[in-house]
């Protein structure tokens, strides 16, 4: 086995070439790089294709019978800004018998504590994860602490405070999944450093064949099944199962595909995932050369919570899985939209929106969350054509009826949000006729001011903000900036009087007619942020 782990290159910010710390017990794989003061501790698995740079933010801890997979990156921005278990300083620490799974991106300063699953091409930036946490595929964690033992689903973003506390908490089914996957990992450790020795190799074989023994799947025949769908779809399977959910089907052939005219298929009564992955694939077979996509259902509030193509008419199945999109079902070469439930100015506003390069998103919340602007986020939108995305909304639309819904434009460069605009509130209205109706423009959440003053919804959220004891600050900023987020501070606010804030802000505005300027709301006793809004663009 040769290693690439090599010293820290000397920079004006390090000049200390530390080298790794791998224990010997641990094995990384020669097509990985470990880089710098890496401390790696006992039965840890580097697998192929790894990168461990500690080469800018120093140093990396990764404790006892972690495992990093395929593809994963582990890089720090700065020096020593996490608090270890040890009590040291650190840039990256990642705890004990924690799976950091395919193509995930652990970056600097962050903590991953024990027992933690953070799934497929998931991202922990600027954060905590405490022990016993589990994150799905395709996550984004930034800006927060996660209290231990939470779930965070496929596909969320959580980036304020506010949200990594209303998290649900882990199932029991999911910590068992989380340990199956160490206990894969760890005989992959052992594979991996006997590779070379016949003699290794032939107990554990011996070992493979007494656990298939054991753990054949329970069909009557004693036949272990070959699994066609990928691992991704299966873990899937096992997550809506374990939450109560049903499992459906349903195919279409390419015309119907295009006009999103789905049939259903074989009705699916399991509730053990070997049985429902086992019912899927034979739905397969029964179309073949057709798209075919899996269904979950929530049987109490009768609505679907996931659609995914699992089979499309080449015959290629699911292999891996971004964060299920709902209802991309357009034709392939068209961006654009024919019968919309939504009004031609949300439509003009996507096209906008994709045309300078800006990502789309989708909010909800009823009425008790969107009095204290606790957002919920949809399904994750990731195509950048229009039909697609007005397709994704109007799913969005579906799935929370009596709430409101918006959407939200996301420059991913500057990692900032553009536009923040209410398409749905709970009377079910929605933008429509070209324009969108006055109430909605009043509660835009891009809060654009009046010549009276301010708006009626950037009034209620002060009123709110300050109902709840926090405190007033605002922030402006030129375009240039805006895009780097040097942002200034205008007069500070020490009034928690609502007419006085008002004043204040209105004089930040005046002061800056040409500027980016955002409303803060501060906690002052936990000495963090609840809110930033931006109130005003540059025209």
């Amino acid at each position: 086995m040769v290693l690439r782990s090599i010293a820290a290159p000397p920079t004006p910010w390090s000049k200390s070439l530390a080298e790794p710390k791998i224990d010997e017990t641990a094995y990384v794989h020669r097509s990985s790089s470990v880089i710098g003061d890496v401390r790696i501790k006992a039965n840890v698995l580097i697998a192929p294709g790894t990168f461990v740079r500690a080469d800018e933010g120093t140093p990396f801890h990764i404790g006892e019978s972690t495992n990093l997979q395929d593809g994963v990156v582990i890089h720090g921005l700065e020096q020593g800004r996490v608090l270890g278990d040890d009590r040291s300083s650190y840039s990256v620490w990642i705890g004990k018998d924690t799976s950091i799974t395919h193509m995930a991106l652990i970056h600097g300063p962050a903590y991953v504590g024990d027992n933690c699953f953070i799934g497929f091409r998931s991202t922990v930036f600027n954060a905590r994860v405490g022990n016993g946490c589990i994150v799905m595929m395709h996550a984004l964690i930034q800006d927060v602490e996660i209290p231990p033992g939470k779930y965070v689903g496929s596909g969320s973003i959580i980036t304020n405070q506010q949200q990594a506390d209303r998290l649900p908490d882990v199932q029991e089914a999911d910590m068992q999944f989380a340990h199956h996957v160490i206990g894969i990992n760890d005989a992959l450790r052992t594979g991996y450093r006997c590779a070379d020795n016949i003699g290794c190799i032939a107990e554990i074989r011996d070992e493979l064949d007494d656990s298939q023994v054991s753990n054949r799947s329970s069909n009557g025949n004693g036949q272990v099944k070959n699994m066609r769908l990928g691992s991704e779809v299966s873990v899937q399977v096992r997550q809506m199962l374990a939450q109560g959910y049903r499992i459906g089907t349903e195919h279409s052939d390419e015309r119907r595909f295009r006009t999103s005219s789905w049939q259903s298929g074989p009705s699916i009564q399991a509730t053990r995932e070997s049985e429902a992955v086992a019912a899927l694939e034979a739905c397969l077979d029964e179309f073949p050369g057709e798209y075919v996509r899996l269904i979950g259902v929530d049987p109490k509030a009768k609505r679907r919570v996931l659609e995914m193509v699992i089979q499309r008419p080449d015959g290629k199945v699911t292999q891996n899985i971004k964060a299920p999109s709902i209802k991309s079902g357009s034709s392939a070469n068209s961006n654009s939209v024919g019968s919309s439930q939504l009004g031609p100015e949300v439509v003009e506003q996507v096209r906008s929106l994709l045309t300078k390069g800006y990502r789309i998103g989708t909010e909800h919340a009823d009425k008790r969350r969107f009095q204290t602007s606790s957002w919920q986020s949809c399904s994750p939108i990731d195509s950048d054509r229009v039909s697609d995305v007005v397709q994704a909304l109007e799913a969005c639309i579906e799935t929370h009826p009596g709430e409101y819904i918006r959407m939200i434009g996301i420059d991913t460069k500057a990692k900032r949000r553009v536009l923040e605009l209410l398409i749905q509130r709970p009377d079910g209205k929605v933008s429509e006729n070209g324009k969108a109706a006055p109430a909605q423009k009043a509660e835009s959440k891009i809060a654009q001011v009046q010549s009276t003053g301010l708006n009626a919804e950037v009034q209620t959220q002060i009123r709110s903000l300050l109902a709840q004891g926090y405190r007033i600050g605002m922030e402006h900023a030129e375009p240039r900036r805006f895009r780097t987020g040097s942002w200034q501070s205008c007069t500070p606010v020490q009034s928690s009087n609502p007419s006085e804030v008002f004043a204040a802000l209105e004089n930040c505005l005046k002061e800056h007619p040409e500027e980016y300027v955002r409303l803060i709301g501060i906690d002052t006793k936990a000495k963090r942020r609840v809110l930033e809004q931006i109130v005003q663009q540059p025209k």
